[in-house]
């Protein structure tokens, strides 16, 4: 089988990446390889599941602005495709004095970030939030969710393949080489064709 583009790798990064290309390029050729028999089998299927709101990364770096933007393209993604997911949010909490500075400047830089709906709160608020903390203050963020990333990979595939691109599982790639230039006049067209093998 020849291919004008092959993505190794089945998790999430991958199949992103090649849905995205897919929908861009729709008169390419494209190809999926996945060693497993089944897609997002390692961390991909196995991660904590949070949908990050960007409150850590440095205000103005790529981390920060992919972050949040990232955040709302899945909450978006989900809806659309009717993957289920909780926006439980998160508390953030300070139990000892020296940690609300910290916490303050925490906040502060999710503020920078654009990260939508933080607040700081107190003990009671805390308490009324979630019975089972104790805290000083707490920096609430109500943005922040759970989804299984299984399922949103899952949902990325089935785009691809609607799309026309093709998944190869059980295609362990054990091999990539530049092949001899092509004859003029082949059928592929293609002057230097890589050769991806598997183990079979």
């Amino acid at each position: 089988s020849t291919f004008d583009v092959v993505v190794v790798g089945a998790g999430i990064v991958g199949l992103a990446a090649a849905r995205e290309l897919v929908q861009r390029h729709p008169s390419l050729s494209f190809a999926v390889l996945e060693k497993e028999k089944e897609l997002a089998h390692h961390q991909s299927g196995h991660n904590s599941g949070v949908i990050h709101s960007g409150i850590y990364y440095t205000p103005g770096s790529l981390k920060a602005r992919l972050c949040v933007q990232g955040a709302a393209l899945c909450y978006q993604y989900c809806d659309q495709k009717g993957i289920p997911y909780r926006q439980c949010g998160k508390l953030i909490v300070a139990v000892e004095r020296d940690e609300i500075p910290r916490l303050k400047a925490l906040y502060e830089r999710g503020l920078q970030n654009n990260v939508p709906g933080l607040k700081l709160i107190g003990a009671k608020e805390i308490q009324a939030k979630e019975p089972f903390c104790r805290g000083l203050m707490a920096l609430d963020s109500p943005y922040t969710g759970i989804v299984n990333y299984k399922q949103v990979a899952q949902s990325y595939a089935e785009d691809f393949q609607e799309a026309g691109g093709t998944i190869l599982t059980d295609f362990e790639v054990t091999n990539m080489e530049m092949a001899k230039e092509s004859s003029p006049g082949s059928e592929d067209g293609l002057k230097y064709p890589v050769i991806v093998r598997n183990k079979k």
